[in-house]
């Protein structure tokens, strides 16, 4: 049996350690943080506040100790929300074993220094004088109620390490749940987390009333905008027409479990970021910080994102959702001769 750590216990950190357990081939322990999601576990076998309704396997055990979840952890799960991955990283050092497995489950961008999660593990790490770290990233379209009730689901496992991949496609996929390998870790990750961007943008749509035809139009050209960044960082255009990229964005556009759609939807209502944000209860949507790590990353790559950049003007800037919508239907002309034009 492999041992597997998983650090977070948000709907996806649970939703994952139902999905590993029940292959009865794992020992599946989760960090959690909240003192409450660990008595809800422990006591009633549910994650109430994140994951409620979805039974845990009573296999699944729970803490919040690091040194209690990580003895003997082959792979450890990182699933915690981006802006906390520095942080609970650097407490999880004196825990890791050596040749541990890391695998990114958080679709993300680090605001400040504009780099993807396994760059941020890469970077704690080597603080702490471990170098070359085995890291892969686990992103495709995946809403955490439909894995934890056992829908048939396709992920990829990205990572330059070929071992590493096919081990976490081989202890990760069973007949629900479908692991793909790809060499292309920077389309995977930066698929992952900027499709969250455009998911608010739909869910803005969605809030002014508007049809079919713009949210065709917008996770087409949200697609665009992504592979066009995601290339001038590195990444391989054809990850971004796959699972990673055009998958995940097209769920997270159009399916209501998308917290990051939801917010959009509340915006384009007309209702203040602040309360919504205040009214998810703890849940995250990673859009919202991503969108300030986007444009950013924008700019030094001079790459133009103009869906990303009136999202941050409606998030940030108190713009108008119509008046957003208004200015990139105005944009000056231009030719639809690749998904990397403007």
């Amino acid at each position: 049996m492999s041992n597997i750590a998983i650090i977070g216990a948000g709907a996806w950190g649970t939703a994952l350690s139902i999905a590993l357990a029940r292959q009865n081939r794992h020992s599946v322990t989760m960090w959690a943080y909240e003192k409450e999601v660990r008595d809800s576990i422990a006591q009633r076998g549910v994650n109430e506040l994140f994951l409620p309704g979805q039974a845990i396997p009573p296999s699944v055990r729970i803490s919040n100790d690091f040194a209690e979840v990580l003895r003997a952890a082959e792979i450890v799960v990182s699933v915690m929300p981006s802006h906390h991955t520095r942080r609970v990283f650097q407490a999880m050092m004196p825990h890791l074993m050596p040749d541990t497995i890391f695998v990114s489950a958080t679709k993300g961008v680090e605001n400040d220094s504009l780099l993807r999660m396994s760059e941020v593990i890469t970077e704690v790490l080597a603080a702490n004088g471990v170098s070359d770290p085995r890291i892969g990233a686990l992103s495709g379209p995946s809403f955490a109620k439909e894995v934890a009730c056992g829908d048939p689901t396709a992920i990829t496992v990205g990572s330059p390490d070929n071992e590493l991949a096919t081990t976490v496609q081989r202890e990760f996929s069973d007949h629900t749940f479908r692991i793909y390998t790809n060499h292309d870790i920077v389309g995977v990750e930066l698929g992952g987390a900027l499709k969250n961007v455009v998911a608010i943008a739909a869910g803005v749509c969605d809030g002014l009333g508007l049809g079919h035809n713009t949210i065709a139009a917008l996770i087409t050209r949200g697609l665009a905008e992504i592979a066009r960044l995601a290339v001038a960082c590195g990444a391989r255009q054809e990850t971004l027409a796959g699972l990673s990229g055009m998958g995940d964005l097209v769920l997270t556009c159009t399916g209501g479990l998308s917290r990051n759609r939801t917010v959009g939807v509340e915006l384009g209502k007309g209702r203040r970021l602040d309360d919504i944000i205040a009214g998810m209860h703890g849940m995250v949507a990673e859009g919202v910080l991503t969108c300030n790590a986007a444009v950013g990353l924008a700019k030094k790559m001079n790459v133009e994102m103009p869906i990303s950049e009136q999202m941050y003007a409606v998030l940030h800037d108190g713009k108008l959702p119509r008046d957003a919508v208004r200015e990139l239907m105005t944009r000056r002309g231009t030719s639809e001769v690749s998904m990397l034009s403007t």
